[in-house]
């Protein structure tokens, strides 16, 4: 109770600071927007009657979602730091807006798949811009000593809205309307909104300062960002304790992929509310909405637990039980293909994997110099995400329709052990 009366008394003192209520503004209905907008797509590929739901179609959607981050990521920076940031909320928020109108007609007219996925890209590649640009310009709203508690509370309000975003466009889903355009629309409005709000602010406000806005060539600015993450690369190459828990996370993460479209498989044919077990029906959505909260749930755990258990097991040890526990508990749940065991290993699982990447950023933090992190985790952040798409791409040539395979779950869990016990051998060394 101490420590959340704490974060109530920081947020409270940063909302006395009028532009930051106004960029906490813009943050909070553009991530909300992001999380309406993701369930929509869900929904659609796996949920809707009109689409035969395969283990490819949910690859191809998890790939529109989180490729752009990857690819993008690393060079959005480079262009912010050319572009005025107010009018990259404002154009970059209107933009999105247009172009989810522009999914949710194409959902309708029953359009060919590659213009929808290439309308849903287009939105989810702009966002990477908006995203980094929020971070980037809270030192011109936060004084310095309020900085580090910006940059805490600041994203994880950011998540929440997500998240509720996320869980209003499930409540219309299933108790107001059942056409998944209606939740892109919801997300284009609330992009709209996040674009007028940045009104709020002035064009001058968010920099960068005039002078900066060409001090490099564009081709050389982007030239210098693809060498300096090759260089990146190299320095991990000679940290090998990082380079180890990061090849442990990667993996750990392709596992926690794989298992993803199995659940919403399942949730589409083997756990739906009509006979047979073919409709999809607002049964199975609503398991898929609690399947993501009690994995939510998982993380929020590890939260919890990460530092104590870290403290007593050290960092890689901590991360050889994680896997460890994935590998004995995933199959004794997962293979079941019931319900609520398989809700309890989203649980487990969230839980895992979450706390490796606790322990795994820390590990990232401690042995790499500072002069490199940024582009460490630049390309953490390129292999997480791909590594959770090329498992959903492996999922959808072992998955049957209906979700149930016996191969997939012992493969995961022989790969969960095989990390495991290679982390263990490093650490006995």
């Amino acid at each position: 109770m101490a420590a959340v009366g704490s974060v109530v008394g920081d947020l409270r003192t940063l909302l006395r600071l009028r532009n930051f209520r106004r960029l906490l503004t813009v943050r909070l209905l553009s991530q909300g927007a992001d999380g309406a907008f993701q369930v929509a797509l869900a929904t659609y590929v796996v949920f809707s009657p009109e689409e035969q739901t395969s283990p490819g179609a949910i690859a191809s959607t998890m790939a529109v979602l989180l490729l752009p981050y990857s690819f993008v990521g690393p060079f959005a920076g480079v262009l912010l730091d050319r572009w005025p940031r107010r009018q990259v909320f404002l154009y970059g928020n209107a933009l999105r807006g247009v172009l989810a109108c522009a999914t949710a007609a194409l959902m309708l007219h029953a359009s060919p798949d590659w213009l929808f996925y290439a309308a849903a890209l287009a939105v989810t590649a702009v966002n990477r811009f908006v995203l980094a640009g929020l971070s980037a310009v809270l030192p011109r709203v936060v004084d310095r000593e309020r900085l580090v508690l910006a940059n805490s509370l600041s994203p994880t309000a950011g998540t929440l809205a997500a998240t509720v975003g996320g869980a209003l466009a499930f409540l219309v889903r299933l108790t107001v309307s059942d056409s998944d355009a209606v939740l892109v629309l919801l997300g284009a409005v609330l992009y709209v909104l996040a674009a007028l709000a940045s009104l709020r602010m002035s064009r001058e406000l968010l920099g960068p300062e005039p002078e900066l806005l060409a001090a490099t060539g564009l081709r050389t600015a982007l030239a210098g960002t693809a060498r300096g993450l090759l260089a990146g690369v190299r320095h991990l190459r000679a940290r090998p304790t990082a380079a180890r828990a990061l090849a442990a996370m990667t993996a750990m993460r392709f596992c926690y992929g794989a298992l993803t479209v199995m659940v919403l498989m399942l949730c589409r044919y083997a756990w739906p509310d009509t006979p047979g077990g073919n409709g999809g029906g607002d049964r199975g959505l609503a398991m898929l909405g609690l399947a993501v909260a009690v994995s939510a749930a998982g993380f929020f755990a590890a939260a919890l637990l990460t530092p104590s258990l870290v403290a007593r097991l050290g960092r890689t040890g901590w991360i050889i039980v994680c896997a460890g526990a994935a590998a004995v508990l995933e199959p004794a749940l997962g293979l079941t293909f019931a319900p609520v065991p398989v809700l309890v290993a989203a649980f487990v699982l969230g839980l895992v994997t979450q706390g490796a990447k606790i322990a795994t950023d820390t590990v990232v933090q401690s042995a790499v110099d500072d002069g490199y992190r940024g582009r460490i985790f630049s390309v953490y952040d390129v292999l997480f995400n791909v590594s959770f798409v090329a498992a959903a791409g492996v999922a959808a040539l072992m998955l049957p329709p209906d979700g149930r395979s016996t191969v997939l779950v012992v493969t995961v869990a022989l790969l969960y052990a095989a990390i495991a016990a290679t982390m263990a051998r490093f650490e006995h060394r």
